[in-house]
């Protein structure tokens, strides 16, 4: 009955669904719309590819902590004010980040960007949950696809438009879409009812000791190129097994590891998924940055050759779906596999003296595989979990999203460490064609067919 309450609430349904898309695409088009004025930024700063490794990777780390933080703020003092009060720290920082005089402010920026970003998904799927009722997966589903879908557009808008106004106006991008949401979610998204205001639990040694671990794991990776570190190791797997313990006995832990543990089909969803987005943003990252250094594009062409991924991710996105609602889930996502082991393997067919068309191709084939994987993954989680687990379940993959991201940055720091060369390209593509091919039995796994289901 209450539920039938809150949607009877709603008169715009449709507006308060755009409202939520165009909030949460925006964490994705800033992950890689910095990708092109990655070089620019470099010189301005004079920084190393460490520091652009570090711009970029503290970003994922401050949006995977609060992507479940942000879920149950939004449960505790009201989607919407969560909602609207994210839309108002991506504005703050989007004024003052091109205003940055040092590398440390800019930083600054990019953190509160990442907190008020991150805000936006849980407490847009807490609003879908609360308020529509109608599809309610399929428009979950929806809103999920966007906030990966979009990542893609990224390189190409901030490409076209740094040519003319410099890197600064990737953050003046983000207005028009933050403006239309905000208005969007203030009038059509009803007001918060009131609670009981019983203080917040805050699972602080949860959160400092998932802070600790996501940073551990990226310092450990990033300190690769000068060979194993033994104890850096040890500490990261001690630091990922005191978390894992800590968070085991909880009520209310930050991060519901016994939920993993108790599905690990669920789980290898999750391991795809950072599988999936750490060959996509590998990409993302390196190719601007390579095209741009080593076949000497300017920002504006290196951007429209990124759309040689953009665009066959999100033009294969509803013909996967399509396949999917028809065969089903194995044979569409080891299709998509196996075109992303031939595109990554491709990654070592060109160099600085190939032709243009050629790459163009080379990347448009990993786009396709991106497409098929991406929404596939997505939708083979919903279709597992039951819709009470819906709220959780949509957190944990976009912190899954995250840590693929922090992976791929890493990655870029460790593998451009001494230049962006072909032969660095080509180190990169050795590492993602070896994480391509985890993925056919994660495939395998997720879409057997088990007793009961």
């Amino acid at each position: 009955m209450l539920e039938s309450n809150n949607v009877n609430l709603v008169k715009y349904p449709r507006l308060i669904v755009a409202a939520i898309i165009l909030g949460v695409i925006l964490n994705p088009l800033n992950t890689t719309m910095i990708t092109v004025a990655l070089p620019a930024i470099q010189h301005a700063f004079q920084l190393s590819s460490k520091d652009i490794s570090l711009l970029i990777s503290s970003y994922f780390i401050v949006s995977a902590i609060f992507l479940p933080l942000a879920g149950k703020l939004s449960d505790h003092y009201g989607r919407k004010k969560i909602f609207l009060s994210g839309l108002i720290l991506v504005s703050l920082s989007s004024l003052l980040a091109p205003l940055s005089p040092n590398m440390l402010f800019l930083l600054g920026m990019r953190t509160i960007q990442a907190i008020g970003t991150s805000a936006l998904f849980p407490a847009g799927i807490g609003i879908v949950r609360t308020y529509i009722n109608k599809n309610q997966n399929r428009v979950i589903a929806t809103i999920a696809v966007f906030s990966t879908t979009s990542a893609a557009l990224g390189p190409t808008i901030s490409g076209l438009l740094i040519q003319n106004a410099g890197w600064s106006v990737i953050f003046y991008v983000n207005f028009p879409i933050i403006i239309t949401s905000a208005i969007l979610a203030f009038v059509c998204i009803p007001n918060d009812k009131k609670q009981a205001m019983t203080p917040f639990k805050w699972d602080v040694i949860g959160i400092l000791l998932f802070s600790l671990l996501l940073t551990c794991w990226m310092v450990f990776l990033q300190s690769l190129e000068n060979g194993f570190n033994v104890v850096t190791f040890m500490l990261t797997i001690f630091i990922s097994l005191l978390f894992y313990h800590y968070e085991k006995r909880k009520k209310e832990p930050f991060i519901n590891v016994l939920f993993l543990t108790k599905n690990p089909k669920i789980s290898f969803v999750y391991l795809q998924f950072i599988l999936v987005t750490l060959i996509f943003f590998a990409l993302i990252l390196s190719m601007p940055t390579y095209l741009q250094k080593v076949m000497m594009l300017d920002s504006k062409s290196a951007g429209i050759m990124l759309l040689s991924i953009s665009m066959f991710a999100m033009l294969m996105t509803p013909i996967a779906t399509r396949w999917i609602e028809k065969a089903g889930f194995r044979i569409p996502l080891m299709c998509g596999a196996i075109v992303g082991i031939l595109g990554v393997g491709l990654l070592f067919a060109f160099n600085q003296s190939s032709n243009l068309l050629w790459v163009f191709i080379v990347l448009s084939i990993t786009g396709i595989s991106n497409g098929a994987l991406s929404i596939g993954t997505q939708n083979s989680l919903y279709s597992i979990v039951s819709k009470e687990q819906s709220g959780i379940s949509s957190g944990l993959l976009q912190t899954s999203r995250f840590i693929g991201n922090i992976l791929a940055s890493s990655l870029y720091g460790v593998m451009f460490a001494t230049g962006v060369t072909d032969a660095n390209k080509n180190s990169i593509s050795v590492v993602l064609l070896i994480v391509s091919l985890f993925i056919i039995p994660t495939v395998l796994y997720i879409t057997k067919k088990d007793k009961g289901i």
